[in-house]
């Protein structure tokens, strides 16, 4: 194999790509990246048996071929190579040569034969979503997907789709995010996928119109996203009846402006570390949040004002729940309803119901 191809296409190939190899493994081969130059151009694939990632990048091909180089020493070479031109070429023994202006590198390859084999997607059903609205509703709901191994279903967010619209939810037992949006598909369709994977696909995800294919099939799923394939296992298991979870409408209405209540709780939040845990305080009452902290460092207490209707309550959350909702809402105002001092708490947008996050309540201790 013989090939030349730009830096600023490879060097941003491979970066994307290197996110799929294997990091911790026994099996040489998945901690590279292949190569595969034919007739048309050159095409590069990472794989960790979990998450797959390809794509494809034009390239003068003088010999075609095959090799899978180790990623973490490719990706370094072509990153600080000197000239914009990169030739590499692979001899029979998988010896690989790397030449940019006057610099030379030699590395050992492996053979293509041992990269394993990208699975197929079985029995698919595809939808197209403009990348920036799958950007937002991924975005908008990473964050509480959850991180214990006892439930593996709940490290993915569902996607489900019923009577054309579609959510997006994650739950870690803390906190519960639902992203919604009216789309153009006739069929009820539901699947989990990975966190890690949606973590990758929304780091290639573009603010644009531009439609991004899903293909989800019974064990896998493939996204389409330019000229990258991002394809992953999918969850199973039987996702948590989140519908039953969401309260009914709260005694207690509070609409509020979200950077303002973002910067509150970051102040009350500055005597708090992961050694001092306290929850942060929130007394709503005539018009306005009273936000309180308390450790061992000291006591800090702010106030933010507000629209406010309904019954005076007082409320424990944690902080890092709290900021997480407040800035994954991407809207200047938003809804807080509240039920009482040990029930979820929901914030939604003020107007509408694109999104809804639920954050559990802490239980306060008298002071």
């Amino acid at each position: 194999m013989k090939i030349t191809v730009s830096k600023s296409e490879i060097t941003e190939a491979v970066s994307n790509l290197q996110r799929a190899v294997s990091s911790k493994t026994s099996v040489p081969a998945l901690e590279c990246i292949l190569l595969t130059a034919t007739e048309t151009g050159l095409e590069l694939c990472a794989y960790d048996l979990e998450l797959g990632i390809t794509t494809a990048i034009p390239a003068r091909i003088e010999e075609t071929g095959k090799a899978a180089l180790p990623a973490r020493i490719f990706s370094d070479i072509v990153r600080r190579t000197p000239d914009e031109n990169i030739t590499v070429t692979v001899d029979d023994k998988n010896m690989t040569t790397i030449e940019s202006g006057m610099s030379r590198f030699s590395i050992i390859a492996i053979a293509a034969e041992e990269f394993p084999e990208l699975p197929k997607v079985s029995e698919a059903t595809a939808l197209k979503l403009p990348s920036s609205l799958l950007k937002s509703m991924i975005r908008q709901t990473l964050f509480a997907v959850g991180e214990s191994d006892a439930k593996p279903v709940m490290q993915g967010s569902l996607f489900q789709i019923e009577n054309g619209r579609l959510d997006v939810v994650s739950i870690d037992g803390f906190r519960l995010a639902i992203r919604s949006e009216p789309i153009d598909f006739p069929e009820d369709l539901s699947f989990v996928v990975p966190g890690k994977t949606l973590s990758e696909v929304l780091k290639l995800l573009k603010d644009t119109d531009d439609p991004v294919e899903i293909a989800a099939g019974r064990r896998h799923i493939l996204f389409t996203i330019d000229n990258y394939t991002v394809i992953s296992s999918l969850l199973s298991g039987e996702f948590i009846n989140y519908k039953s979870a969401i309260p009914p409408e709260g005694k207690t209405q509070v609409v509020v402006k979200t950077r303002e209540m973002i910067e509150s709780v970051e102040r009350v939040s500055l005597l708090i570390t992961d050694r001092l845990r306290s929850p942060v305080r929130c007394l709503f009452e005539d018009g306005e949040i009273k936000l309180l902290c308390t450790t061992v460092m000291g006591r800090a207490s702010d106030r933010v004002n507000v629209e406010m209707t309904g019954d005076t309550l007082e409320i424990g959350f944690n902080n890092r729940y709290l900021l997480d909702a407040l800035r994954n809402t991407e809207c200047d105002e938003v809804r807080f309803q509240l039920s009482g001092p040990l029930a979820p708490m929901t914030v939604t947008p003020k107007d509408g119901d694109s999104f809804l996050f639920l954050v559990l309540p802490v239980r306060l201790r008298s002071e």
